[in-house]
Parts: C-alpha cells; sequence; structure tokens
C-alpha cells in the first residue's frame, strides 16, 4: 500500500512543476488524496479520485492522475475537473472554486462501466450469442512540435513534455508484416 504523503509529495510536486497549485481547502484536498491513494491501492495506478475507474490499465490511462484532461480544465476553467490542480488566484481565494464540466469523451465513460472480464466475455447472452470482451484499438501518435511518441488509443489533449495542444500528434502508420 503506498502512503498518503507520498501520494501528497507526488501531487505538489507536479502542481509546482507545471506552475499549478492543489486545491486550498484542507478536508477537500485530504479527501481527493485519499481517494487518489485508494485508487492506487486499488488497481494499481492513481486513477482520478473523481472518475470511475475500470481497472483497466489501458481502458483508464486518459484518466490517471494528472489525467489528459487537467491541463485544458485548469487553462479554460481555472481548475480540473475534480478541483485537486488550481491556478493560483484560485489557490489564494481570488476568485471562487470553478465548476468544471467533464471534458472525458462519453464513450470512454461508458467504458468504465462495461466489464471486460474473460468470464464475461464467455457468458452467453439471452439470444445464445457469445459476447466479445471489449477491444481497444491503440495507434502510435507523435507530436510535431517535439517528438514524443506514445502508443495508445486517442493522441493526449496536450503533449506533456512541450504543453503543445492535441492537433499538434499525428498518427504514425503501423504496418505489419505476414509471415512467410
Amino acid at each position: 500500500m503506498i502512503a498518503l504523503e507520498k501520494v501528497r509529495q507526488r501531487a505538489e510536486s507536479d502542481a509546482k512543476t507545471y506552475g499549478y497549485y492543489l486545491h486550498p481547502d484542507p478536508e477537500f484536498l485530504q479527501n481527493l488524496l485519499e481517494g487518489l491513494k485508494s485508487n492506487e491501492d486499488r488497481h494499481g495506478y492513481p486513477a482520478c479520485p473523481c472518475r470511475l475507474a475500470s481497472g483497466n490499465l489501458e481502458i483508464d490511462r486518459d484518466i490517471i492522475c494528472p489525467c489528459d484532461y487537467r491541463d485544458p480544465d485548469v487553462a479554460e476553467y481555472g481548475a480540473c475537473y475534480c478541483g485537486l490542480y488550481v491556478k493560483k488566484d484560485v489557490a489564494e481565494g481570488k476568485s471562487p472554486v470553478p465548476v468544471v464540466p467533464e471534458r472525458r469523451p462519453v464513450e470512454k465513460q461508458i467504458r468504465s462501466y462495461t466489464p471486460t472480464t474473460q468470464a464475461t466475455a464467455e457468458k452467453k447472452t439471452e439470444n445464445a450469442a457469445v459476447e466479445k470482451p471489449l477491444e481497444i484499438k491503440k495507434k502510435l501518435w507523435y507530436c510535431r512540435q517535439c517528438g514524443y511518441v506514445v502508443y495508445r488509443e486517442d493522441q493526449p489533449y496536450v503533449c506533456p513534455i512541450c504543453k503543445a495542444k492535441r492537433e499538434m500528434f499525428s498518427e504514425i502508420a503501423l504496418q505489419t508484416m505476414a509471415k512467410g
């Protein structure tokens, strides 16, 4: 089990690195950090405390804290969706903590509710058809600004290296060679 203090240190370090602050209400912040710890203990990775994690790393990759949506949320609203990371004026009480709308696509939210175990895949439906496990189609993406490369379902909202926007990512076509 991970220590709560380590979760706090990681969040503080990340906030400092990117010029953010942590939520100004100590009790609310404590609840968020406990949620991160709980998710990391349960799933093995720190899924956002404000979203339902499936327990499948590939499905949840976009909501591992700090999530893909944090930077655009903080830039647009002054805080991320759960409020863990905020801008300086919010941290200092000069602006209220904003209500941030959910940016995660509905399709990705639905997958968190969809069972993906082999047992579920083998279970027969009422029509006697066999359910197939959820298939995730990953692609190779690269940032045209700095060259960062990532293998995942879709490109990040913001490049973790140079902070380029999602539009700066291009897909790298993958070719498979036939065995002969």
